[in-house]
Formats: C-alpha cells, structure tokens, sequence
C-alpha cells in the first residue's frame, strides 16, 4: 500500500512537471514568435530604405499637409492642429536626406484656402499650393477614426487611422501609406493618431521612402505663380 502510495506521488510529480514544462515550451513559442515578427518588420523597413535614391530627387521639396476627419463628413485642415504628427514624419523625412518645408514656411506661402479645397479634392488648388511654395511634391496625411462599442466589454471604442498619398505637382500619385489599427476609449482623436503614427513612422517613412525614390523622377518643375494683374 505504502509503495503504490509512494508511485502515486512520482506520477502526479511528474504530470505536474511536464504540464510546466509544456507551459514554459507554449511561452518560448510565443517569445519566438514575437522576436521572427520585429525581425522580420526590421528587415523590411531596412530594405524599403536601401532604395538607391537619384540625387535630383532629394533636392526636389516636398509639401506635407495634415487634415482630419470630421463626423459630418467635412475635413478639418488647420495646420496649427497636427504639429507633433507633422513632427514626427517630417523629421524622420528629412534624416533621409529629402527635402521638406517647416509649418511656419507653408503657412507664410499658401493660404488656407488653398490646403483646404486640397482636401476636398481640387487639383488646381494643390498645382496652385505647390507653385507658390516651389515644391515638386505634396505629401497629404488624413486622420480617420470609427467610433462603435466594443461587443466583448461593452465600452466606447475609436480607432484611428492615418493614411498618407504622395502626388507630384501635376497630380501623378507616387505613393500611399497607412498607420493603423490604434483603437482606445476617449474623444482626444488626435492625440490617439499621434501615438498612433509615432508607433508606425519607421513603416510608412520607408514605404513612402522607397516608392519615391522608384517613381519620383520625371515629376516636373513647379512653375511659377503667374503675375497678377492689377
């Protein structure tokens, strides 16, 4: 009795070490996982920004204008709005040796009537923007966000997108970038895409990066603003 007694023991010490060890082999599977994705993120990223660049592509400017939309279905564009978004891809931009403009210099050059009917989607009032700056390119960010409950925990929920186009002066696209899937509780929607764009940049910088340094060239020469006449 007292040996069956001691092989009981000795079976459920080992069913409980193997139920550990398989625990312990499920979390190193996960951390294995985990390591493959941000690897295999890197090296993405790092290949996107390998793109040979042409010289006359990165002394061309670039415009990057931010907007936001509203419930109504109107986009609101106020540049005031969007400078740590602004920040965050300008600088990464820049770093890469491409040439971009600062709020202050697109905000002393283009009205903003000019950005706003940009947004709506008039061609003219983008040739017109870019002649008055001198810029090649215009970079467009719009933040989108879907409010809805949460079917699991029953609680408001927002997520935020943030896409980005990249056109030439005369309108041809050159590229789009997407930062998404930043979902939280609360109405400060800017604040969620800025952290959202801050988590993304180095994806959406390396795939605007590459795709205008591939489809760049052959954007042409912003001419210039015609004279007014009095």
């Amino acid at each position: 009795m007292k040996t069956a007694f001691v092989v009981v023991v000795a079976l459920l010490a080992l069913g409980g070490g193997g139920a550990g060890h398989a625990q312990g082999f499920k979390f190193s599977q996960e951390d294995n996982a985990a390591k493959a994705k941000e690897e295999a993120r890197q090296q993405a990223i790092a290949e996107r920004l390998s793109t040979p660049c042409k010289d006359q592509l990165k002394d061309k400017k670039i415009m990057l204008i931010i907007g936001e939309q509203q419930t109504g279905g109107g986009i609101l564009a106020n540049q005031d709005n969007y400078g740590p978004h602004f920040q965050i891809i300008n600088q990464r931009l820049r770093s890469l040796g491409l040439r971009t403009y600062t709020p202050e210099e697109i905000k002393k050059q283009v009205a903003q009537a000019e950005i706003d009917a940009y947004f709506k989607g008039n061609p003219d009032a983008a040739l017109s923007a870019s002649r008055r700056l001198g810029a090649s390119f215009v970079l467009r960010g719009l933040i989108t966000a879907d409010a809805r409950v949460n079917p699991v925990i029953r609680v408001n929920e927002v997520t935020v997108n943030l896409g980005f186009s990249l056109a030439d002066s005369s309108g041809r696209m050159i590229s789009d970038a997407t930062a998404e899937g930043g979902s939280f509780s609360g109405s400060d929607i800017r604040t969620a895409a800025a952290r959202l764009i801050n988590e993304q940049a180095d994806e959406v910088v390396a795939k605007l990066y590459s795709d205008y340094c591939n489809k760049g060239a052959g954007a042409p020469r912003p001419a210039p603003e015609p004279k007014r006449t009095k």
